[in-house]
């Protein structure tokens, strides 16, 4: 597959570098309210969903990380929370179809805690150096959604005044950021950029040619026409 991801990892980069420099920056006015340290596995636990030019980002540093017996392990580890979280998301399309409000479904869903499979036996990341964004600042106060919200464990008083990153931005950016890449590849598939999803999800996918929309379907059908003929 020769697409050069360079120019858009280097883009998120630039933004992830961003959301490293927003946490220290309220770590340091805040240190007594920031609660993260080695060990805390807290925002592990949290669901959310990535962007493509994310999700590419970490299948590429995983499958250039791991191999063997260990990438098989983790891989078992994400296929176990994929089914898991599927499970969560089915529940929770199905009470919007029965009339539960959205908002309401949505705190549901944020309640339930599935372990990250790059969340190792130490309680420390498999894949740290090359984290989403969302775990990066999953300590300090965050906009999502236009609403505010802070990690349990941390020390922010609700109703004060904080340094607040503002997660919907950053979204926006990786959402665009995204859909530049399927321009740029000229992917047949033009709405991929629209998909989310779960970082177990990112780790089992193969994003090959035919994942992004820029192989050839049709010589494809010809050669299965051609395999079925008699000789």
């Amino acid at each position: 597959m020769n697409i050069d991801f360079t120019p858009f990892f280097k883009r998120h980069e630039a933004l992830v570098a961003k959301a490293d420099g927003a946490f220290a920056r309220v770590r340091e006015q805040f240190p007594e309210e920031v609660k993260c340290e080695p060990g805390c596995s807290d925002c592990c636990y949290a669901l959310f969903d990535l962007t493509l030019v994310e999700a590419l980002y970490i299948n590429y540093h995983f499958n250039q990380q791991y191999s063997g017996a260990e990438r098989e392990m983790l891989l078992e580890k994400a296929n176990n929370a994929d089914r898991k979280i599927h499970k969560i998301k089915k529940a929770a399309f199905r009470s919007t179809q029965e009339g539960k409000e959205e908002e309401k479904v949505l705190q549901d869903v944020g309640r339930e805690r599935i372990r990250c499979p790059l969340l190792n036996d130490e309680d420390r990341c498999d894949l740290y150096a090359c984290r989403p964004i969302a775990c990066r600042v999953y300590g300090i106060p965050l906009a999502i959604g236009g609403k505010g919200h802070t990690c349990g464990r941390s020390g922010f008083v609700q109703g004060k005044n904080y340094p607040t990153f503002n997660m919907d931005i950053v979204h926006e950016q990786l959402m665009a950021l995204s859909a530049e890449f399927v321009q740029a590849i000229q992917s047949r598939h033009v709405r991929m950029a629209d998909v989310l999803v779960p970082l177990s999800m990112a780790l089992l996918t193969d994003y090959d040619e035919a994942y992004l929309g820029i192989d050839d379907p049709s010589s494809a059908n010809n050669e299965s026409a051609e395999g079925g003929k008699d000789d």
